[in-house]
């Protein structure tokens, strides 16, 4: 049994003198191995979803908010609160993130930006480092600096980075925004692979309705629903057929 992350009725609140706007997940579950893709017009909070599931922002509300496996269940609501643990740590151990951006560290190589994410953690896996590295095509390029690369190769560095560790579960916010559309695909096609072939699930954010067409991903969606009149905001998330 691998493991699974799962939410219901878990609520974010985030609030200012004029308005309030909240985030309301119904229900979510994410698998190992496991590819999902997010949707939503802008200002409806899918990296606000993102933060909230790799325990980069506290629920404000949580019925369940959990992995489970077969030793059992975390309840990840509770870590903000814990003594014997913290966030950051239970985040080292089961999330793999690929930013928009990539992140990666300028004064550290391909190969050990990859490494990195296994430091962290802990929990090293030098074959599997050596074929992501092989898969994604970064042999030749493994020992230049960030710097040197190409914005594409940036973002495969990055999604190594994320998956070298064998997350049981990996992020994506808009990982292939600023790459060109074939590219884009490439990244895409291989992030999902290699995250599906490691055991993790992956929840990918992106605004690429035709990108994410592509691939058999389960979908889920954010949706404004706003009241006439009302000074607060909520966007809600709903399971989505796919095309």
């Amino acid at each position: 049994m691998g493991l699974q992350l799962s939410l219901q009725q878990v609520q974010v609140w985030l609030a200012d003198r004029e308005r309030r706007f909240t985030l309301d997940v119904p229900e979510l579950s994410i698998a190992s191995g496991e590819a999902i893709g997010l949707t939503g017009p802008s200002g409806t909070g899918k990296t606000l979803l993102l933060e909230l599931l790799g325990l980069l922002r506290r629920p404000s509300a949580a019925d369940t908010f959990q992995v489970t496996s077969e030793d059992g269940e975390m309840n990840l609501a509770e870590v903000w609160t814990r003594a014997d643990t913290s966030p950051a740590e239970v985040r080292a151990q089961l999330f793999g993130f690929v930013p928009q951006s990539g992140g990666l560290l300028p004064f550290l190589n391909v190969a050990e930006n990859i490494a990195l994410s296994g430091r962290i953690a802990g929990r090293s896996h030098p074959e599997w480092q050596a074929t992501l590295i092989d898969q994604l095509g970064l042999g030749d390029v493994q020992r230049l600096h960030p710097p040197a690369l190409s914005i594409g190769q940036r973002q495969r560095v990055a999604i190594a980075r994320a998956l070298a560790h064998k997350p049981a579960f990996v992020i994506a916010d808009e990982p292939t925004a600023a790459l060109d559309p074939d590219v884009a695909a490439t990244a895409m096609g291989l992030l999902i692979d290699n995250a599906v072939t490691g055991g993790s699930g992956v929840i990918i954010s992106s605004h690429d309705l035709t990108l994410l067409n592509q691939f058999a991903l389960r979908r889920v969606a954010l949706s404004l629903i706003s009241a006439p009149g009302a000074p607060d905001a909520l966007s809600r998330l709903a399971e989505q057929e796919a095309p």
